[in-house]
């Protein structure tokens, strides 16, 4: 019998030399990454040649292959928590958070239910009431469930808001969002079996922001046709701009339409925690739920989102399945078991990294550094704007800013500063010293900037600029 038993574990000196080889890697890393390229680029012929194999047989020694990861796989991966990494949303975590996160996943800690693991769910109980009480939802009343990000945070509350509102018929259901809310939310919205039909995408303001007025109109013309406007997604912090709705007056109007309001707070939601963001985000305070993902700017390791919702009841009144396999492990009415709050079961122990880095951090830290973000993008704008060489097509708003080359003197047409802008995009990122992409505004292509990471510089910042302006230069379409 011994002989065809398989524990599949190291010795205990081999687990310790691997561990210690770990975490020296991990430090190594956080110490040395703005030493390093940001950028990891690679085409699948070019990663098959690395990796393609059958699977083996028979294992290599651990040090070997660490060896060969260390080398193949986390230098072909792109820095998202690199000071030059500016693109899409960048995700700088810390180190406590990355020790925790190697502390849930060793013990491989169940999260799901409270006989399980009843220090895990608690945890997740009381960091779920921190963030209750930074976006001012009701301590007693509001509940919230931790999530892979914000795309099944979204899913999570639209599932939610569909149970509340319509019940289990929501064949005349109707949602509302702007063009300019995030592509989880479409995705959400066709997971959950809606129709095109039942999709109303308003345009937005030329701030970005929701058509107030608009949205009024399409209102009141589907209740005409006899639909149930039931859902509207708010967003505070757009992906393309950092714009915030006028959460406020959507809240208004929700209220007297009785539909469920929901803000997608991915992003900017943390901006709370500074003095000038929390006035930016007001009326955030008035959602029915609330996405926030604190692997972007509460500086978390991925996977990490958040739902908050007004009443925890609307989570357990969706989501509350009663299996005879779990009949043993359900706990009182103060005990709550996270599987009937969200979609899965089995959940890792993500409340660990949040909770072991505001402890050892505090509130005050992070606050200091989403107001150094804050100070950043600002500085940014001022420097921009003070260059013959670039136009700021929209200011920082929530540490995003967007700009592109556009020299005085030149008389460029419309295409032709598109094709220069992209270059810079395109030859920026080739040469790996920074992450730097494009998007569109006003039917321009524009770069784009998210400067959420507390480590990166105005040098830094400066020395990138200095790269975009010789691109631009060399561009066959500048000449």
């Amino acid at each position: 019998m011994k002989k065809n038993r398989a524990t599949l574990e190291l010795s205990k000196d081999e687990m310790t030399n691997l561990g210690y080889r770990i975490v020296d890697a991990i430090v190594d890393h956080h110490h040395t990454q703005q030493d390093q390229l940001p950028v990891a680029l690679g085409s699948r012929k070019e990663m098959d040649s690395l990796f393609l194999e059958e699977a083996p047989e028979k294992g290599v020694e651990s040090a070997k292959v660490l060896d060969f990861v260390l080398e193949h796989v986390m230098t072909n991966s792109t820095n998202m928590a690199h000071p030059k990494s500016y693109s899409f949303v960048p995700g700088p975590s810390n180190y406590v958070s990355v020790m925790a996160d190697a502390l849930a996943t060793g013990f491989n800690v169940f999260s799901g239910g409270w006989a399980a693991s009843p220090a895990a769910a608690e945890l997740e109980i009381i960091t779920i009431q921190w963030l209750l009480k930074i976006f001012g939802f009701p301590a007693k009343k509001g509940g919230g469930i931790f999530t892979s990000g914000g795309s099944m945070a979204n899913l999570t509350a639209l599932a939610t808001a569909r149970r509340i509102k319509c019940g289990s018929d929501f064949s005349k259901a109707v949602i509302y969002l702007s063009d300019q809310a995030h592509s989880s939310n479409i995705k959400a919205i066709r997971v959950l079996g809606f129709k095109k039909e039942q999709i109303r995408i308003i345009p937005t303001d030329g701030e970005f922001k929701f058509a107030v007025n608009k949205l009024k109109n399409c209102i009141a013309k589907d209740r005409l046709e006899g639909l149930h406007p039931f859902c509207l997604i708010a967003t505070s912090g757009t992906t393309n701009t950092g714009t915030v709705d006028p959460l406020t007056e959507l809240s208004s109007i929700c209220k007297q339409e009785d539909i469920w309001f929901h803000i997608d707070g991915a992003y900017g939601a943390a901006a709370i925690l500074a003095k000038n963001g929390k006035q930016v985000l007001k009326g955030i305070e008035k959602a029915d739920s609330l996405t926030v993902d604190p692997h972007k700017w509460f500086y978390q390791p991925y996977e990490m989102g958040c739902l908050l919702v007004r009443n925890h009841k609307f989570l357990s009144q969706t989501f509350t399945e009663k299996p005879e396999y779990l009949r043993d492990i359900e706990g009182n009415t103060s005990e709550i078991n996270f599987y009937d709050h969200g979609i899965q079961l089995t959940r890792r122990f993500r409340a660990l990294k949040f909770y072991m880095s505001i402890k050892t951090f505090g509130l005050q830290e992070f606050r200091k550094a989403i107001t150094y973000n804050f100070d950043l993008a600002e500085a940014v704008e001022k420097r921009l704007r003070k260059s013959g060489e670039w136009e700021v097509v929209f200011p920082a708003t929530l540490a995003v800013i967007n700009f592109r080359y556009h020299p005085l003197g030149k008389k460029h047409n419309a295409n032709t500063l598109d094709k220069i802008n992209q270059y810079i995009s395109e030859h920026v990122v080739a040469s790996r010293e920074a992450l730097l992409v494009t998007t569109i505004l006003h039917g321009q292509v524009v770069l784009r900037m998210c400067l959420i990471n507390p480590r990166t510089t105005m040098d830094q910042v400066q020395e990138t600029l200095d790269l975009c302006e010789h691109f631009a230069k060399e561009c066959p379409d500048n000449q």
